[in-house]
């Protein structure tokens, strides 16, 4: 070996001993606060994590800090064990995550107060008002599911379905539409907040429309699309919706997109008879019926459901498009005799004044969620759509189905709600602070019905949504990752093999041999 190479050996280990160095001296001469003046307000942050209830077990909420200075620190503590310190030269505040979940796990049910201080260009440190918030006793699902698009008009590009862990910031693909020549999926569905049986519908021009059906590791394809689908709580059958969705545009108003139904049924799918069936009792010609969703105890369908008001079925925008306005309606049914009882009326939109949708009940049966909006069946392009939440708990009392309107309501559009498998926790997708872009929030649910200040879903980068082009809908919550892959899934929506099914022919049912009709993606 020449001599000018004996050496080289020892680099490595020059390199490691100077960077243990370097760490050792930035830990033990850390920067100190002695001086500071008092402002007396709290501090300008985004996202605005303060006053309000989070998850025990929810990944470190980054922040930004919108206050002009050169040098930033937040301190963050509670009743139990350490504080943390972070300092840095930009405003982004990011939370070491293991000091993080020990801090917020050893503290259930007692405050965490944040302390921000920005030094100025004149070298002083200002201390702005603590703001606090409180550690809920009860985790949310370690595990959320959403689809990521575009806000788009008449056509698309890239689409997935994906899965967030929630302690953490691990983002990873459900299934792409680039694994089926950039179709449509969306409508992800899960049994009792369980990834063990899942649906998702698919559109593809190269494969048809179909749903994947999911159950304990095996994947199957039907060979007919689901649309809004609600899982039975024994797994034994699911009911959805079949629609013909137009699109069309306004002029003039913030949101210039709308759709509405141009007809729709329900229908209900056997798993273990592989069969499609309607009953008359809920699939009428003279109304349009959609947003299926269980009780709990698997008792009773629960749907929305409004005259229908033309009879032209080829019309791209209907007369009384905006006097659609969906009543909120329910079904006994008898799963071992797989029989129906009557319709009854939870609530009238003639009563409301607006129409009523995405009903969804808390896990515990006690919570009855829901948005209105002024009119149709698509809260997410209606601005004035809400949530309102319905103590079914009173209502059996009282025999009256009274609902309140929340107060995390913004005046933007808010819909897609779920709830945590131990319904103590909501999901929902808002338009607030955007207006174009859906994001996710979280909002606690305390026993009293009182749902607190939501969160928006944490990121590693405080600033990943300045520059985040998609949209978030239909967040599911679960209590474990999808484990099946995406190479799984992308391959089964490709082949040929799949369940038949007879489609109950109905005026929301294509004709056989019909061409097919342009392509409309909803949020």
């Amino acid at each position: 070996m020449k001599k000018q190479y004996r050496y080289l050996y020892l680099i490595p280990i020059l390199v490691t001993v100077v960077a243990v160095v370097w760490v050792y001296t930035l830990w033990n001469n850390k920067e100190t606060i002695k001086q500071y003046n008092s402002i007396d307000r709290p501090p300008k942050i985004f996202p605005e994590y303060l006053e309000t209830i989070i998850p025990p077990n929810i990944a470190p909420l980054n922040f930004l800090i919108h206050e002009d200075g050169t040098r930033y620190c937040a301190k963050i503590y509670s009743k139990n064990g350490q504080t943390i310190e972070v300092f840095n030269r930009s405003p982004k505040i990011k939370i070491p995550k293991n000091p993080w979940h020990q801090l917020l796990n050893i503290n259930r049910g007692e405050e965490i107060y944040f302390d921000v201080f920005v030094k100025t260009k004149n070298g002083q440190w200002n201390r702005f008002s603590t703001f606090t918030n409180k550690i809920a006793n009860d985790n949310i699902d370690s595990f959320l599911v959403y689809r990521k698009i575009p806000p788009v008009h008449g056509t698309w590009g890239r689409m997935g379905i994906y899965q967030r862990n929630l302690e953490n910031f691990d983002e990873s693909l459900v299934l792409h539409n680039r694994f089926f020549q950039a179709g449509c999926l969306n409508c992800h569905t899960f049994c009792q907040n369980h990834p063990d049986k899942m649906l998702i519908a698919i559109r593809s021009q190269e494969y048809g429309s179909s749903t994947i059906l999911v159950e304990d590791g095996v994947v199957n394809k039907i060979g007919t699309k689901f649309t809004y689908t609600s899982w039975h709580p024994s797994g034994r059958l699911a009911a959805y919706s079949v629609s013909k969705p137009g699109q069309f545009f306004h002029t003039a108003r913030d949101e210039v997109r709308d759709v509405i139904d141009l007809d729709s049924l329900l229908a209900y799918y056997l798993v273990d008879s592989r069969t499609v069936k309607v009953s008359p009792k809920f699939a009428k010609k003279d109304r349009l019926e959609t947003y299926p969703t269980w009780s709990p105890d698997g008792r009773y369908l629960y749907f929305c459901s409004a005259p229908l008001l033309w009879s032209a079925q080829n019309v791209v925008l209907p007369e009384h498009y905006k006097a659609t306005k969906y009543d909120l309606l329910r079904i006994s049914y008898d799963i071992d005799r797989d029989e129906w009882g009557e319709v009854e009326t939870v609530l009238s939109a003639s009563d409301t004044g607006l129409s009523i949708l995405e009903p969804r009940i808390s896990p515990d049966g006690r919570w009855l969620l829901f948005c209105m909006c002024d009119y149709g069946c698509f809260p997410v392009y209606q601005q004035s759509s809400d949530l309102y939440l319905i103590d079914l708990k009173e209502a059996q009392q009282t025999g009256q189905y009274k609902y309140q309107r929340l107060d995390i309501n913004s005046d933007q559009s808010e819909s897609w709600h779920s709830f945590s498998s131990n319904s103590r926790w909501i999901a929902f997708s808002s338009k607030r602070h955007y207006g174009v872009f859906t994001r996710i929030y979280l909002s606690y649910l305390d026993k009293t019905g009182k749902v607190h200040k939501p969160i928006l879903l944490p990121q590693k980068d405080p600033t990943f949504y300045d520059s985040c082009l998609n949209t978030y809908s239909v967040p599911e919550l679960i209590v474990e990752p999808v484990r099946v892959t995406k190479e799984q899934l992308g391959r089964i929506v490709r082949a040929s093999r799949k369940i038949s099914v007879d489609m109950p022919i109905t005026m929301a049912t294509p004709r056989v041999g019909a061409p097919p009709e342009p392509w409309q993606e909803r949020e």
